[in-house]
């Protein structure tokens, strides 16, 4: 797996950017900070509960002088605290501590932060380096739209696609995934994927490749594409999996997790700043990960 040692040595050829992580008092979300800074790719600021986040200092001997620490308990303040600050222009990056994302997240959406793009949707991309595949995959949206509409599906593939280019990716495949190859007027995601395969072939949706309905297998496996006489650019080379609703993408992410084994990170992108946006069971390798993802911005 060395698709996110040679991020972190991309990382450290930038410059050093500040995180602001809101309710930062847990234990993996600081041991993650704590090695982004040693590694030289951040500075931080932790807004949260001061005695939770000294107690975990303290257990693993880390320097309070090497951080700004901002004492607020109640999570929805602390949210609240940690985008002002990047509105101030004092962050380049928001990271979530422990606090549910629906917290954060009307935090940043909130007229006072100021952190979303007109016309832009936020959206969740997650990008998973596992053992035994010859590429990266990205999975989109795992954790941030619910049952997006078609046209939200295209700004998350025009999210994603972005992430792939700045990844070097320049003409990411794009699956569109469904339970089947075929349309299907009784599946919803099948019409849609149809839709986002014709915007692709008309320029309303560039830079990528664009093929659906196609289920995982053909998506992610050439044996199963051939087998299947499947047609079209992918046979099993996607680099973008884009899924139906945030069910599936749920599932996906975290069989991809615990059934895999892969080094993986999480973002919510779309708003000014990069979000590092990853589950409160993920580890704090993920978390770091997710940061260092979070830094190529």
């Amino acid at each position: 797996m060395k698709f996110f040692e040679k991020l972190l040595e991309k990382a450290k050829n930038k410059k050093i950017k500040t995180i602001v992580v809101a309710a930062a008092g847990d234990e993996d979300v600081i041991l993650a900070v704590e090695k982004a800074r040693n590694v030289g790719i951040i500075k931080a600021i932790l807004v949260g509960d001061e005695k939770k986040i000294l107690e975990i200092f303290y257990k693993y001997k880390i320097l309070v002088s090497d951080y700004e620490i901002l004492d607020y308990s109640d999570v929805e303040i602390a949210s609240k605290i940690a985008t002002t600050i990047i509105h101030d222009g004092k962050g380049d990056i928001l990271m979530k501590g422990f606090v549910d994302t629906s917290i954060i997240l009307k935090a940043v959406l909130s007229g006072e932060s100021n952190l979303r793009i007109e016309g832009n949707l936020l959206s969740h991309v997650a990008i998973f380096d596992i053992v035994n595949q010859p590429k990266i995959r990205l999975v989109t949206d795992a954790a941030m739209n619910i049952a997006p509409t078609l046209e939200e599906k295209k700004k998350i593939l025009e999210n994603t696609v972005q992430v792939a280019h700045l990844l070097e990716i320049p003409t990411p495949k794009v699956a569109v995934l469904c339970a089947k190859e075929k349309v299907s007027p009784k599946m919803q995601a099948t019409i849609d994927a149809e839709k986002l395969q014709k915007m692709n072939e008309n320029k309303e949706i560039e830079n990528c490749i664009v093929v659906g309905p196609i289920a995982l297998d053909g998506a992610i496996s050439k044996e199963s594409a051939l087998h299947k006489n499947m047609k079209g650019a992918i046979m099993g080379d996607a680099d973008i999996l884009l899924v139906p609703n945030i069910e599936s993408g749920n599932i996906l992410y975290k069989a991809l997790t615990y059934f895999c084994e892969s080094e993986n990170a999480g973002l919510i992108i779309g708003a000014k700043v990069p979000i590092v946006l990853t589950s409160r069971s993920d580890s704090d390798e993920t978390k770091f990960n997710s940061i260092l993802l979070s830094t190529i911005f």
